[in-house]
């Protein structure tokens, strides 16, 4: 009997081949791919990763993601822009329910790249 696939949050393919891999300690190629498996990690709960791949120059000292009632309903990247090999942005759109109703979360995410991993940097709200 084949293993079940589970759909990855980020939309793109099946968890294990997609964002499951990164969770699991392979490092994102690129930031579009290291943007998308921290838009997983939220939809997951999981701290530690979205923590490890946060900056330390910018990084919270905790995320409280426990108390975080939102349901996340999925993921439109708008555009993903190399600025040089070490930084780029990504600009996103995640939509989330919460107490009922749904929200937007527009954003253009800045990550730079050291010591060959890529790194969340910080965020603009456009609009």
């Amino acid at each position: 009997m084949a293993a079940k696939t589970i759909p990855c949050p980020c939309g793109a393919s099946d968890y294990a081949a997609c964002c499951g891999r990164y969770h699991g300690g392979v490092p994102p190629a690129n930031a579009l791919v290291m943007m998308r498996s921290r838009y997983s990690a939220y939809v997951l709960k999981l701290e530690g990763y979205l923590l490890a791949t946060w900056h330390p120059g910018t990084r919270p000292a905790a995320l409280d993601l426990a108390a975080d009632n939102a349901r996340w309903l999925g993921l439109e990247v708008k555009r993903h822009t190399v600025e040089s090999a070490e930084r780029a942005t990504v600009e996103f759109v995640a939509r989330y329910r919460v107490g009922g109703r749904a929200h937007r979360m527009h954003e253009i995410s800045r990550f730079v790249r050291e010591e060959g991993l890529w790194f969340y940097v910080d965020g603009e709200f456009p609009g």
